[in-house]
This record gives C-alpha cells, sequence and structure tokens, in this order.
C-alpha cells in the first residue's frame, strides 16, 4: 500500500466521524504543549522508575503513546539544534541551527544562535534580552499553526533558556519569554513587544526566584534511598562555587545571597556582589519555577479555553545545568528528576482541570541526551576520554604554519569543526579541497578521534543512513565548518578540558541521540512502538493532526502508529 493511502486510512482512523460533521468545528485539540526536558536520556524514562510517582511520568506512558526507539538523525546534538529540530520537522542542514554558537565567516567572529543586537530586552536592562529567532531559516509546526488559523490561535514559548523558549516559538510567536540572571525574572524582547504583559510583571513581582533560593537543596527522599545513583561525594561532580564539597545539602541560601526569609543577604568576610540568581538554573527549583511561570501563562492568556486551538512550547532546562554540572549519574540528577516528575503530574493536573481531560494534546522529548563522565567510566574499565578543541585547533594551525608559512590558517574550532580561512588560502592560491584533506589527515591522527570528513566530501555525495547522514544533515555550507572531525564513544569534547568532572553532550552515539518521545491526551490511544522515530517526525505527525501545513522545510514523516487513534 502507497504511504498515501497509509496516511488517509491513520487519518481516518483518528477521526471516524469527519466527513458526517460538516458545518460543524473542525475536531482539534484545545491546546497543544510541547514538553521538551534539555538533556533528557531514553533511560531516565526508566532508570528512577521505582521513585517516580503515579500522576508524572508514569501517568503518561500508563495512558499514552511512546516511541521507545526515537533518535536525532544528525550532528552535533546540542540545545539549539535540538529544540528547532523538533519544531521545524528538519535537520541544521534545513533550518540553519548548527549549533549553540557558530563561525560567521561574513562577519569573521562568531554568533549566539538567538543572538539579534538589532532588538531590545523587555523586562530587563541587560544584553539577555537582545535575542529573537531571526537566524532559523525555516518555519515552525507553532508558525503553520499561526498561519493556518489567520493568527487567532496563540503560541507562546516559556523556558528558562532563551534558545529553549525562543526557537519553539517560532517567527510569528504571539510571546516568548525566558529567565533574566540579572534580575531573576522571565524577560522577553522588542522583536515580540514593546512592553511585559501585566501579569508577567505581576508574576516577577512574586519574586519567587528568591522564595526558592531562601532554602537549602535538601534531597526529596532520604538519602539512602537514592540507590540508582553513585555515592554523593565522588572525584567527577563539579561543586558550586563556594562549596567545598559537591555534597548534600547544598546551602543555596549562602551560595545565592538570599535568607530564609527571601531578602538579600551577604556572606560574612565576602566581597560586596549582586545576588546569584542565576544559581537556581542548576537546581531542580529552575524547573519549578518555569512551570509556576508556564501555568500562570496558561491562567492569564486562556490558553486553551477560548474556542481556538492555542500552544505552549514549554522546556525544562534545570536538567541540563545539572547535569552537566554533576553528571549522569549523580544524585543530584537523580534528585532533579524526581522533583520534574511531581512538576509534571502538576502540570497534567492543571491541564485536566482548566482545559479538561482529553482536550490537550501533549508530547514530551528531549533536546539531546548525555554521555557518563570520562573519569566514571574509566574506574568502570570503560573506554573514555577528553578533548579540548582550543589545544586540537593551535595543533593544526602550527602543522600548517610549518607547511605552509605564517599565517592564521585556522579561523576557530566549533561543534566539532574546523574553519579554515579561505581568504588567505585565496591569496595565496592553494587548492582549498587539498588542505581541506590534510587538515582531516592531521585530525584522525589525534587522540579519542575515530574519523574526520571534509566538507567538500559531504557536499558530493548523499547518504541515506548511518554517520555519514548524520553529518550532512547537520551541515549548511553557509554556517558550517571545512572539515567535521568524530570522537570515538565515550570520548568529551568541551572548551573546560579535560573534562573530568560532570559531562557533556554533541555527538551522535546512542547515548546522546536516543531521546524519550511520549504522546499524552486527545485522540493518543495507549501503546509502544519500537520501530525507529527521528526526531523531525514529531512537527509533521503534530500537522496532521492539527490538519494544518507541516514547517516548510520539514523533512520528517507522520508517525502513524500514534495517529491511528483509538
Amino acid at each position: 500500500m502507497k504511504k498515501s493511502c497509509l496516511l488517509l486510512l491513520a487519518a481516518g482512523l483518528a477521526f471516524p466521524a469527519l466527513a458526517q460533521k460538516a458545518g460543524k468545528a473542525l475536531p482539534r485539540p484545545k491546546l497543544v504543549v510541547g514538553v521538551v526536558v534539555d538533556q533528557m536520556r531514553y533511560d531516565y524514562l526508566y532508570r528512577y522508575w521505582s521513585k517516580y510517582g503515579s500522576g508524572g511520568f508514569r501517568r503518561l506512558l500508563g495512558e499514552g503513546f511512546s516511541y521507545e526507539n526515537t533518535q536525532y538523525n544528525y550532528v552535533p546534538t546540542y540545545t539549539g539544534p535540538g529544540h528547532a529540530s523538533i519544531y521545524t520537522g528538519t535537520t541544521p542542514s534545513g533550518h540553519g541551527i548548527v549549533g549553540n554558537n557558530w563561525f560567521v565567516r561574513e562577519a569573521g567572529k562568531g554568533t549566539y544562535v538567538t543572538e539579534d543586537k538589532s532588538v531590545q530586552g523587555v523586562g530587563s536592562a541587560s544584553a539577555e534580552g537582545q535575542m529573537s529567532p531571526r537566524h532559523m531559516l525555516t518555519t515552525t509546526i507553532t508558525d503553520e499553526l499561526r498561519l493556518a488559523t489567520n493568527f487567532q490561535a496563540k503560541t507562546i514559548g516559556v523556558c528558562i533558556k532563551d534558545r529553549g523558549s525562543i526557537l519553539p516559538a517560532g517567527h510569528a510567536a504571539s510571546a516568548a519569554y525566558w529567565f533574566d540572571n540579572a534580575n531573576g525574572a522571565f524577560i522577553t524582547s522588542t522583536f515580540y513587544t514593546k512592553e511585559l504583559p501585566e501579569w508577567v510583571k505581576q508574576f516577577n513581582g512574586r519574586k519567587l526566584t528568591e522564595q526558592y533560593l531562601s532554602k537549602p537543596w535538601e534531597t526529596l527522599l532520604p538519602i539512602g534511598q537514592y540507590t540508582e545513583s553513585t555515592a554523593d561525594d565522588v572525584p567527577w561532580e563539579n561543586v558550586f562555587a563556594g562549596e567545598a564539597k559537591p555534597v548534600f545539602p547544598h546551602d543555596l541560601p549562602t551560595l545565592s545571597g538570599f535568607t530564609a526569609k527571601g531578602t538579600e543577604h551577604q556572606r560574612a568576610g565576602a566581597a560586596p556582589t549582586g545576588p546569584n540568581y542565576g544559581i537556581i538554573r542548576s537546581t531542580p527549583f529552575g524547573n519549578s519555577l518555569t512551570l509556576d511561570f508556564a501555568l500562570e501563562a496558561i491562567r492569564a492568556e486562556q490558553l486553551g479555553q477560548r474556542g481556538q486551538t492555542d500552544f505552549l512550547a514549554l522546556s525544562f532546562s534545570s536538567t541540563d545545568y545539572v547535569g552537566h554540572h554533576f553528571g549522569v549519574n549523580a544524585i543530584e540528577t537523580e534528585d532533579t528528576y524526581l522533583r520534574l516528575d511531581q512538576d509534571i503530574a502538576r502540570l497534567l493536573t492543571y491541564l485536566d482541570k482548566t482545559v479538561g481531560k482529553g482536550n490537550a494534546l501533549v508530547f514530551l522529548s528531549a533536546d539531546h541526551g548525555a554521555a557518563h563522565s570520562p573519569e566514571f567510566l574509566k574506574a568502570q574499565r570503560i573506554p573514555a576520554g577528553s578533548v579540548g578543541p582550543r589545544l586540537w585547533r593551535d595543533s593544526v594551525q602550527a602543522q600548517l604554519v610549518r607547511r605552509y608559512g605564517a599565517g592564521q590558517w585556522v579561523l576557530t574550532y566549533e561543534n566539532q569543526q574546523v574553519y579554515l580561512n579561505r581568504p588567505l588560502i585565496q591569496q595565496k592560491k592553494l587548492d582549498l579541497v587539498k588542505i581541506q584533506e590534510e587538515v582531516a589527515a592531521i585530525a584522525v591522527q589525534f587522540t579519542g578521534v575515530t574519523r574526520a570528513i571534509t566538507a567538500t566530501d559531504l557536499m558530493k555525495s548523499h547518504w541515506e543512513s548511518g554517520l555519514l547522514m548524520e553529518l550532512e544533515n547537520g551541515y549548511l555550507p553557509k554556517r558550517s565548518g571545512d572539515v567535521m572531525v568524530v570522537l570515538e564513544p565515550g570520548w568529551l569534547e568541551s572548551y573546560a578540558y579535560p573534562v573530568n568532572k560532570g559531562t557533556t553532550h554533541g555527538s551522535g552515539s546512542a547515548y546522546d541521540t536516543h531521546v524519550p518521545l511520549v504522546f499524552w491526551g486527545w485522540h493518543v490511544r495507549h501503546g509502544e512502538s519500537h520501530v525507529r522515530a527521528n526526531i523531525t517526525d514529531i512537527a509533521p505527525t503534530l500537522a496532521r493532526w492539527l490538519r494544518i501545513q507541516e514547517p516548510d522545510g520539514c523533512t520528517g514523516e507522520p508517525l502513524l502508529e500514534v495517529l491511528s487513534g483509538k
């Protein structure tokens, strides 16, 4: 049977009486909620299963449909590209978000994924407000919902990270809000509005950040029950600035500068400084604060309660900060997920109450996974290691100087890619392809590298699967480098070299590419599938549910099993 016929069959199963409802409103969910958990590995769904309550992850899996083999189909696996790919239905080669940062050849300098100096912050005087989605080249599923409803649908992005809010909300968003370390408040930019809505001002006026930081971070359960994690004090965990050891309880009032009453205070003998609002990012309470704001957005904007389908793009990013800081196996990480489980339960209960049971369509996924700490793996006699981008950049530069003379041959090394000085190569009348090949040969000699591919080779061929497909899907000629480097499994790359504490991500290895994908709510039948699903399949699946156009750069395919309904 042709794929088009299967799609029609799936649509018919999902809406069996659609043809008999002429003249009535098109059946759609009242509210779509996209939940992206930053740095959530697939196995976190089950690793802490015995500790989860009944209303969060267990409810999603017990009532929803889970794709157990959902994979990222490109590299590098970072936050910006991950969020963009979920919501555009395509890879960095299409939407253009090739990293959290990349080198702009025309400008001769790097840029940040949502950086936009043409706009100003709203609710903040800091540079944290100068953000927009202008670097993203395609529409999002949220954009398409706005277009399909003649902009009557509201689409709002909420996240502590700017990129986790801005990219999912899209170009035509009603609003996007993110957290500012400078004032501990949720802000936006003039790309969206000239003034914060009154409800946002009132929310910020409640000073919940200070309240969360006025109490120590204790474990949710007795610490002896955290049997899925390593000991509380191990050498591969980072400490907070001001701490001697990475152990519970974490004294947030002292570390942040807030007393038990939520008022600012100064540590005895410390130099005068402002309050450390930003530390909340690296605690589970950053997720709780994010949800507090999201629920207020649902209430104040009447999302899903106006006779129109709305979309809330909600991302939880404290899981990423905690993971980077403490690693995959830390008690802090487990505690963060146990508390997130409670926040997910709070979200689902609120949706039942405000939008109505079965009226909201929710999906939960992640922007990437994470690796085990190399030092942890080495302690288990598992191959692992780390590399330093600056060391590699300088090494390649030195070898090219020896071969071709003085000059800045390497402009930068970013996203596991070498950016060569093409104007210099042209000026010296050298062959760019030949130098790319030489750099690739140099790179594969480095410890921890399994192979290196030139940009020219990527553009000459097309691959349907495997590592070369992932590299091709992550490559955009105008923004990507000249040579792509691939690390061995278990090897991490970070400017904080060596990576002997905490963890990171970015590779095409399974621990970075395999993430959860669960649909729940409106017209979602209970079940699971072990057929591979790509992260780019989420947006076209939502488009079929909503009966709207998929994003204009979409390369994913609708997931037919979940679309079949009950």
